[in-house]
């Protein structure tokens, strides 16, 4: 059965992007180590216009072969230009106001869960999450794996991680890495 990854960068102390959802401060970490771990291991998770941009060869997807974001995370690729920002991977979008502008982009205005439930039935990679805290809150409890890129930054408030009501779920921890940057990589699955 595919899993439901939620790949997500937060400050120490949970945030992942300021009260607007502004989340550009993250990238002034993103140094040729941290790098080079992003390009070996979640490969699939950047743009695909960055891979362009940062010159990187096409390959073959790995770990995912979808992506689901909410309305806020896919408008910013939408305000530069970028109607379809995963060209490599199936692409859904969370929103109840948006109308797809790229035939390879598939709005989702109506039941998400069931969504998830049944592309982890069918065969294929797993699903990356990408965001926000709506669409996670959301999907919460399909959350099969948990990958934080925690940054060495506190913002006091802003946008959880899950925009959701309080519920007490386990995670196992599997591993941590941590780079000369200060960021921390942490992966959970589900106890």
């Amino acid at each position: 059965m595919r899993k439901l990854t939620y790949y997500v960068a937060a400050s120490i102390d949970g945030f992942i992007g300021d009260p607007s959802g502004e989340a550009e401060f993250f990238t002034r970490y993103v140094d040729e180590e941290y790098s080079a771990m992003l390009d070996e291991e979640y490969y699939e998770t950047l743009p695909t216009p960055a891979r362009a941009i940062l010159g990187l060869p096409d390959r073959e997807n790995r770990r995912f072969d979808t992506v689901i974001q909410g309305r806020g995370s896919y408008e910013v690729g939408l305000k530069i230009g970028f109607t379809s920002p995963y060209a490599h991977l199936k692409q859904y979008v969370v929103s109840r106001t948006l109308t797809s502008p790229d035939p390879d982009v598939e709005i989702v205005s109506g039941d998400v869960v069931g969504l998830v439930r049944e592309l982890k039935r069918q065969e294929g990679l797993g699903i990356y999450l990408c965001g926000g805290a709506g669409v996670a809150g959301l999907l919460r409890d399909e959350v099969d794996e948990l990958v934080i890129k925690s940054y060495p930054v506190v913002l006091g408030s802003g946008m959880p991680m899950f925009d959701s009501a309080f519920a007490l779920e386990e995670f196992a921890l599997e591993s941590v890495r941590s780079f000369n940057n200060g960021v921390v990589v942490r992966e959970y699955r589900r106890a």
